[in-house]
């Protein structure tokens, strides 16, 4: 059976691959970050809580140092890429669509076929077998250098820099919060806020505390444990009867318009903004917020409308 272990050999492969790319280049900082990386994907298992634990502090701190080089190694040049675009035409975006086209079937595919792979990660089973067919057709069809592929992934990621791992680093942060009990502190909190009984004023306390913690951890998906085990479950779903797919649906929702609006959302906002360029490095997140505030209100009015009987 096919499990999430063979996404972690082969990212790790891919980290350990940059590592020695970085160090080739004598870029010591990149290399050690992506040594780390490598090893948490090949060994997390066997390091434990507290090796994990140290080597995320060791990626923090040479990120947090400035340890790490920005821009990176350019495979082609711009006129050799125009040449390549003339000739191919749009026939270049078939290797990209592998990837999503393999997602879908291969999920579709392992279901049903049990036994093949892990049934609770069909989907990212699927995509990382996209992203390797859709680089063996890139070899087969443009016969690029072998390693061209893997210098063009080592200079996105040293523009991108340590924010390519923000969203998961922020995702643990949610578990975290989670285990140590944060929501039933932050739902004690909001209950002696909240007027006893109001179903108004529990959803707006649950939509907006989506946006600010999915501001505050950058990641709605961070947010919705604390979230709901303060107000979503113990006020929405059993004290007022509410759906609990529509409570959690546009729960989310609520969460993904705080992602808008926060620089912490990096892959969203701070990513676009450093591979652009732009001197404005909060530039997307302005653009942003016209639409991010009215859909917050929309989306609480529809968990009001929507999921609560009568």
């Amino acid at each position: 059976m096919i499990t999430l272990a063979f996404v972690y050999v082969i990212a790790g492969l891919f980290f350990g691959l940059l590592c020695v790319l970085s160090a080739r280049a004598t870029r010591w900082g990149n290399a050690a970050f992506y040594a780390l990386l490598s090893l948490s994907m090949l060994a997390g298992n066997q390091l434990g809580d507290f090796g994990n634990g140290v080597l995320a502090l060791a990626l923090v701190g040479i990120a947090g140092f400035g340890l790490m080089a920005k821009g990176g190694q350019v495979s082609t040049t711009p006129a050799e890429r125009q040449v390549e675009a003339d000739r191919r035409g749009n026939a270049l975006f078939v290797p990209a669509l592998i990837i999503p086209a393999t997602a879908l079937l291969g999920t579709l595919l392992f279901k049903q076929l049990p036994g093949l792979a892990d049934p609770k990660q069909v989907t990212i089973i699927a995509l990382a077998i996209g992203v390797i067919l859709a680089l063996l057709a890139c070899q087969l069809w443009l016969r690029p250098n072998p390693i061209a592929p893997f210098e063009a992934g080592r200079g996105l990621l040293d523009t991108v820099g340590w924010a390519a791992v923000l969203p998961q680093m922020l995702a643990s942060l949610g578990a975290v919060f989670a285990l140590a009990g944060v929501g039933d502190v932050v739902g004690g909190l909001v209950g002696q806020a909240i007027p006893n009984g109001s179903l108004l004023g529990a959803v707006l306390a649950f939509g907006l505390g989506m946006a600010l913690f999915t501001m505050i951890m950058g990641n709605a998906f961070a947010a919705f444990p604390v979230m709901s085990a303060a107000i979503g479950v113990p006020l929405l779903i059993h004290a007022h009867h509410g759906n609990p797919a529509i409570v959690c649906a546009i729960g989310m929702l609520s969460g993904f318009c705080g992602t808008l609006m926060t620089p912490m959302a990096a892959n969203f906002n701070i990513v676009p903004a450093a591979l652009l360029e732009l001197k404005d490095q909060n530039a997307v997140i302005r653009a942003q917020i016209g639409t991010a505030l009215p859909l917050l209100a929309v989306n609480i009015a529809l968990i009001y409308w929507l999921a609560f009987p009568g």
